[in-house]
């Protein structure tokens, strides 16, 4: 499936659009609070409430959810994942195509967003097509004292405290890296993280019309909130049985 397609949209009114349309000009960087970026994240669930198959989202997506996907990139000044994520979905630079990074600046972002990843370790996947980059940025917030690996790009953000502290990063990137509306692209892990600390403001979930009943796959959170977090619906899609839903967390 191609921009140039049709998809159809449930909510809040029933019509069918273009493709390219339905997550354009969202309009997430004047979204942004004082103090920290505006956080969406995206994920993809089986309707059985996977998040992989055999460790990767490839096998539960689509070509509708890849593009939609794209979409949310070309609107953010930065994209987040963790570490295992970079690692496990292989990440390369993050914005290849050379219309999306015109996209990009016709919107007054950088053509290629900031890479951000977070670690309590700094074990970090050098090995990917991502850090290899000289072209491609990456912040690595930790709170670690351990000498980091060697790669090109790679800018160290360290706090001193005992754990890692999710907010004072994100406060850290607006003031030091400028980064009004950052996207989220988990793992399971760092999401539930984030909500935790209440950082998430937008979740943007793809549901699969599959059943997977997959032992040893996460969920799209892994790790406690504290509190259930409620969210309000703001839209749903729908292509060829996946839905598409984009929900606004009432915890912030």
């Amino acid at each position: 499936m191609t921009a140039g397609d049709s998809i159809l949209q449930l909510l809040p009114e029933w019509r069918e659009m273009p493709l390219a349309e339905a997550y354009a000009s969202l309009g997430l960087t004047g979204n942004a609070p004082p103090g920290r970026p505006y956080v969406i994240a995206n994920m993809v669930t089986t309707a059985d409430g996977r998040a992989a198959l055999g460790g990767r989202t490839k096998a539960i997506s689509s070509d509708t959810d890849r593009e939609l996907f794209h979409r949310l990139r070309e609107q953010v000044d930065a994209v987040m994942a963790g570490v295992a994520t970079i690692a496990i979905e292989n990440y390369g630079p993050l914005v290849q195509d050379t219309e999306r990074r015109g996209r990009r600046s016709a919107a007054g972002l950088e053509p290629v967003p900031l890479a951000v990843t977070a670690s309590r370790s700094l074990e970090l996947p050098v090995e990917s097509p991502l850090f290899a980059d000289p072209d491609s940025p990456v912040v690595v917030l930790t709170n670690s004292d351990r000498e980091a690996p060697t790669a090109p790009g790679v800018v160290i953000e360290r706090q001193a405290n005992d754990t890692l502290d999710l907010s004072l990063g994100m406060a850290l990137l607006r003031e030091r890296y400028g980064v009004r509306a950052l996207l989220l692209e988990g793992g399971p892990t760092l999401l539930a993280a984030m909500i935790e600390a209440r950082q998430v403001d937008e979740l943007f979930l793809s549901l699969a019309p599959v059943v997977a009943g997959a032992t040893g796959e996460p969920s799209i959170l892994e790790g406690p909130l504290g509190e259930p977090v409620d969210m309000r619906l703001l839209s749903a899609l729908h292509d060829e049985g996946h839905l598409f839903l984009r929900y606004v967390l009432r915890n912030i």
